[in-house]
């Protein structure tokens, strides 16, 4: 097995106190937007630890493959070394590296086990999944969030309790109605159904919202060192002036950043790292507390999803809009493009109807309304699945003879590898198998 990854992350901090609003909004399953639509599971990209769920002679595919899951999927999450599917009937199946718990089932000594798809068992229905380096979350229909695997940061593990890795699923918020949950590589946000915001995990790079960044390293002088990493951990409210008066009513995390879009507004207010502008502050700091992002708050946003050093937003009319660095052709902007230091149209994508975007760590990736698949950025590993190693500049249709007529529904990135929910049957055919 392939050895665990070590990347740069965040650090110990102690939170602020927060004072509780009472508040009258209730935020329902109407504000959020889950998936429905089953379909099949397609993958493409490194599968050295079984992220691909194909066996252990798969160590790659440049070409979206099919999975064989005997299961109806609606949703799919590409973590940074594994995988996550969430089945029409709500139960969750995960496959790949599962050296710190991110598998939420045991593998040890169990043959194959990390590379072929199994259940995790859960006291309930699950209704969204999500997923980051090392960790996994699942929301259950009564609003119970279970998580498993553990956070990392720059001196390593973080542990996901005060218990450490949690190698089982484990009730992280257990005093709160959550209506979605959202992972970046270390870190989950919460989204309670009273439209407060809570996050746990690595701070080191602002991603929190609630520990200053004196306190975001655990070896910090301010910080609140290794005896009491559980402030880190256990889930708490961002941190807000109480006279604002704030609540929200959608979120999204980035590898590195939180955003939350304030309730019956366009308003988003960020934080986490921007050294390149990928949460839309003119600084290029982190930033450790949330604050408005006047860029990101000029559209109605369906969806943001955050990359390593970009971010793409989806608009509520199925526009495309990138920001952040230009290296490997993330962006989408065309190979001699500059960062993007503000919100700019992908034009490429201006005649399609947009429904899913997504980011890896240096990849981007675009599904239209009829169904076709765009990717764009690092084509190492063939994690864009355009059958090639190479680094694409601008969206380009991903063609697979395995997915030729079929409609692709989301799509979902990781470290290397790419995981997409594609229609279960050939939609575009008629009753005698001729094309439309």
């Amino acid at each position: 097995m392939a050895a665990k990854r070590k990347r740069a992350s965040s650090n110990a901090g102690s939170a602020i106190p927060h004072k509780k609003i009472k508040s009258l909004l209730s935020v329902t399953l109407d504000h959020v937007k889950l998936p429905s639509t089953e379909g099949v599971v397609f993958v493409t990209g490194a599968g050295d630890v079984g992220q691909l769920g194909l066996g252990p002679d798969i160590l790659e595919k440049s070409r979206p493959s099919l999975v064989a899951l005997g299961q109806d999927v609606v949703d799919v999450f590409a973590g940074g070394m594994h995988t996550v599917c969430l089945t029409k009937n709500g139960k969750v199946l995960t496959f790949g590296c599962n050296d710190e718990g991110a598998l939420g089932r045991v593998t040890e000594g169990k043959e194959d086990a990390e590379f072929t798809p199994q259940e995790v068992k859960l006291p309930g229905k699950v209704i969204q999944v999500s997923a980051g380096d090392s960790h996994t979350a699942a929301l259950l229909e009564d609003g119970r969030v279970f998580a498993w695997g553990t956070f990392r940061d720059s001196h390593g593990n973080m542990g996901l309790s005060l218990n450490g890795n949690e190698k089982a699923p484990y009730e992280i918020l257990p005093d709160q109605k959550v209506v979605k949950i959202a992972s970046g590589a270390d870190h989950i946000v919460f989204l309670t159904n009273h439209g407060e915001v809570y996050t746990c995990g690595c701070a080191e790079q602002g991603q929190l919202g609630r520990i200053p960044k004196r306190s975001s390293d655990r070896d910090a002088r301010n910080g609140v060192g290794n005896n009491n990493i559980g402030k880190l951990v256990t889930p708490a409210p961002i941190s807000l002036k109480p006279s604002l008066r704030l609540h929200f009513d959608n979120i999204w995390a980035g590898t590195y950043s939180t955003f939350a879009r304030v309730a019956d507004k366009n308003d988003i207010y960020v934080c986490g790292l921007n050294n390149f502008h990928q949460i839309g502050l003119n600084i290029t700091e982190p930033e450790y507390l949330p604050k408005k992002s006047q860029v990101f708050s000029q559209y109605k946003w369906e969806h943001i999803s955050g990359g390593q050093h970009h971010s793409l937003g989806l608009t509520e009319d199925g526009k495309v809009f990138v920001i952040g660095r230009k290296e490997y052709g993330r962006l989408g902007l065309g190979k001699d493009c500059e960062d993007a230091n503000t919100l700019t149209n992908v034009r490429s994508l201006s005649d399609e109807k947009i429904i899913n975007v997504a980011c890896g760590s240096s990849t981007s990736f675009a599904v239209s309304a009829d169904g076709r698949l765009y990717g764009w950025g690092m084509g190492t590993n063939g994690q864009l699945g355009l059958g090639e190693e190479e680094d694409y500049f601008e969206p380009t249709h991903v063609k697979s003879g395995k997915l030729t007529d079929r409609k692709v529904l989301r799509v979902s990135s990781g470290g290397q590898h790419t995981v997409i929910l594609s229609s279960a049957d050939n939609n575009n055919k008629t009753e005698n198998g001729n094309s439309k």
